[in-house]
């Protein structure tokens, strides 16, 4: 359960864009669009899943590996020098890392405002479907879940397709969570828009019920634009430890959300619904098997 925080209020900054095919044309998106939101007084900001390529999941092509650097390349650089120029606690969203076992990973990084690493969590979850074939290019994460502390604030980063396990997001507020951000790249393929038409409101619903049932908030970044087969719905957006959504971005337009959160709400979520509290653990062994 999360220990209390000794602020009360901070601003959460969610950075939405679309991404083009040139990489230092996103990183020089991505940098402006940081700005933005540290002026705008966000002490914690979050970028989108692989904010600075293509989602490039939608095939399976053994040259994209290329894509893939190693933590101190240009991308894992530049998260530090933004998160340091701003003085802001960055979650870098995510990156197609090389990991030093010759495995890949689809990693999120966390800097603190002097631009040093805190965290490294690399997703676990890995989806396998039409247009999302990302077990051909991720390995599920070997670190474990993993939490950052800035100034008695927990936060933790998911990435993506690890919203839709409950257990991930209890197992985070468990080890003291406050907030758990959760980088995104997710939208509408023709198919889908077709037979699921409630799937963008699915996928708010399941991260409002993880604030709802561990009273933490939660803050998912997804990207917009068209690419290839995918339109990405955005739809960024922060809820709070009830699980009300208290802030969301646009469904198609490139925005930099900003909201002021009360962390005092976790506490008075937790201690009043009792939901950590009284669960019963010895009862749930089947879960690991």
């Amino acid at each position: 359960m999360a220990k209390h925080s000794t602020l009360n209020k901070i601003k959460i900054g969610l950075v939405q864009t679309k991404v083009g095919a040139s990489i230092d044309e996103n990183l020089s998106k991505t940098a402006k669009c940081v700005r933005e939101a540290a002026k705008k007084g966000a002490d914690i900001v979050c970028l989108q899943e692989l904010f600075a390529t293509h989602y490039f999941a939608q095939a399976k092509d053994r040259k994209l590996f290329r894509l893939a650097e190693k933590v101190h390349g240009k991308i894992t650089n530049f998260i530090s020098k933004i998160a340091k120029d701003n003085k802001i606690t960055l979650v870098g969203g995510s990156f197609y890392e090389k990991g030093e076992d010759k495995k890949y990973y689809n990693t999120a990084l966390v800097a603190n405002p002097e631009g040093r690493m805190i965290a490294k969590y690399r997703k676990i979850h890995i989806p396998h479907d039409p247009k999302y074939y990302e077990k051909y290019y991720f390995s599920s994460g070997n670190l474990g879940y993993v939490q950052a502390e800035i100034n008695n604030v927990v936060i933790a980063p998911l990435i993506c397709y690890d919203q839709w396990y409950p257990e991930a997001a209890r197992i985070n507020a468990l080890k003291g969570a406050h907030i758990i951000f959760y980088p995104t790249a997710i939208g509408w393929t023709g198919d889908m828009r077709k037979n699921e038409p409630f799937s963008a409101q699915r996928w708010e619903n399941a991260m409002c019920g993880n604030a709802s049932m561990n009273g933490i908030y939660v803050a998912a970044v997804n990207r917009v634009g068209k690419e290839q087969d995918i339109d990405f719905w955005g739809g960024s957006f922060i809820a709070d430890p009830f699980g009300e959504v208290i802030k969301r971005a646009s469904s198609s337009k490139e925005e930099v959300l900003i909201a002021e959160i009360d962390l005092s709400k976790v506490a008075s979520s937790q201690e009043g619904w009792g939901f950590l509290r009284n669960r019963q653990p010895l009862s749930y062994k089947d879960l690991v098997m």
